[in-house]
């Protein structure tokens, strides 16, 4: 049986779905069966990270509303074997959309797949609710700014209130320059307040914010310290599912 991992974080532009896009990536390179699913409704992006734009044709809501099975809006990653995609609707779906309804198709999904990594809204409302159904672990991504650790508090907060009580962390963006001018917080103080498994750090590079706007996830760019560094944490992401 599968597990699902929901990527959150509470605020924009932390790079959660970098994260979720180079994570499914790794570890359908590792020899596991993956879906990634944009739950990120009316603002997605998943499938411009990927190179798949072009070819959806149903999603998400359309497999939860009935128009459609779930066969039919997986869309394959050619360029990584074993990596599917669902993707998010383009608007605010009409229907009523509950947590059952994901857990329900996460359950299906962890039949066939090894991992199903749900990338979730920004902030603690209903998306986050919704996209965290069915998960088994709840990763928070948070930047160097005092008011992203913050706000990861009240998601940590959600996770455990809707069920999700294996939660870690990733510390998305660190410079380390600024850190040492003292213009951003110093890694202690970023990980003093984090009570919960760090399984993952990214340092800032031009690099990644190239490759998102190319749709070529960074870890697909040969032996490089980035594509390293995800391999470490897919293995400690894998490590702390099996402990649970």
């Amino acid at each position: 049986m599968g597990k699902a991992i929901v990527i959150a974080s509470g605020k924009g532009g932390t790079g959660k779905t970098m994260l979720a896009a180079n994570l499914g990536v790794t570890m359908a390179r590792q020899g596991h069966k993956v879906v990634l699913i944009d739950l990120d409704t009316g603002l997605r992006n998943l499938d411009l990270y990927l190179g798949v734009e072009n070819n959806i044709v149903y999603d998400v809501n359309d497999v939860l509303t009935g128009v459609c099975r779930i066969r039919q809006a997986l869309v394959k990653v050619k360029a990584f074997p074993g990596l599917m995609f669902m993707a998010a609707s383009p608007q605010k779906p009409t229907g009523e959309i509950t947590p059952l309804h994901i857990k329900v198709l996460c359950g299906k999904l962890k039949k066939k797949y090894d991992y199903i990594i749900v990338d979730a809204p920004a902030g603690i409302d209903d998306g986050l609710a919704i996209a965290a159904g069915g998960s088994d672990m709840g990763i928070i991504v948070v930047t160097p700014e005092y008011s992203s650790l913050r706000n990861a508090e009240m998601v940590q907060k959600t996770l455990r209130d809707l069920g999700v009580s294996d939660i870690a962390y990733v510390v998305n963006k660190i410079d380390l320059k600024l850190i040492e001018e003292g213009k951003a917080p110093s890694f202690e103080e970023i990980t003093k307040n984090i009570r919960e498994k760090l399984v993952g750090i990214i340092q800032m590079d031009e690099n990644i914010h190239i490759s998102t706007n190319l749709g070529v996830p960074i870890v697909s760019m040969g032996n490089t310290y980035i594509a390293r560094s995800f391999m470490s944490m897919a293995d400690r992401i894998r490590k702390a599912l099996e402990q649970n």
